[in-house]
């Protein structure tokens, strides 16, 4: 198969990654905070609960810090909200605006399968491991 761009299939997933995580955090901000033309839900409610999950999941997928775990946790959530509020209303996401909740849903379940990538902190915590057992193998050899 042809793909032209196939040299930017890391760098392309990361920033995948990265913009979703960011949106993800904004839905949760205007839940939380009443930011973004939000309104600010009590913490105790099952939208407060969403909120807590979309920002920090957000923000946690976005740096790349569990990201996996997380990712499956927020395309859970996604899926659990499409079929609360959205399929009662239509049989089609685009008869009941429930499209932003299934892509979110498939995008996160995508990196929940693959992982960070570059560009996150699980890697570079990956390469610092790996740093340090070599380096304590080569001080072992030496002996």
């Amino acid at each position: 198969m042809y793909a032209p761009l196939s040299r930017f299939v890391e760098p392309s997933y990361a920033i995948l990654r990265i913009a979703a995580g960011l949106l993800f955090a904004f839905h949760g901000a205007q839940k939380l905070f009443g930011m973004f033309d939000g309104t600010a839900r009590p913490v105790a409610s099952m939208m407060g609960l969403a909120g807590i999950i979309e920002f920090a999941g957000g923000i946690l997928i976005m740096i790349g810090l569990v990201a996996g775990l997380v990712a499956f946790a927020a395309s859970g959530q996604m899926a659990f909200a499409y079929f609360l509020a959205h399929a009662p209303r239509g049989g089609w996401p685009i008869q009941n605006e429930g499209e932003l909740a299934a892509l979110f849903c498939f995008v996160f379940l995508f990196i929940a399968a693959r992982g960070a990538g570059i560009w996150s902190v699980d890697a570079t915590l990956v390469r610092r491991r790996q740093l340090v057992q070599a380096a304590g193998t080569e001080g072992w050899s030496r002996a």
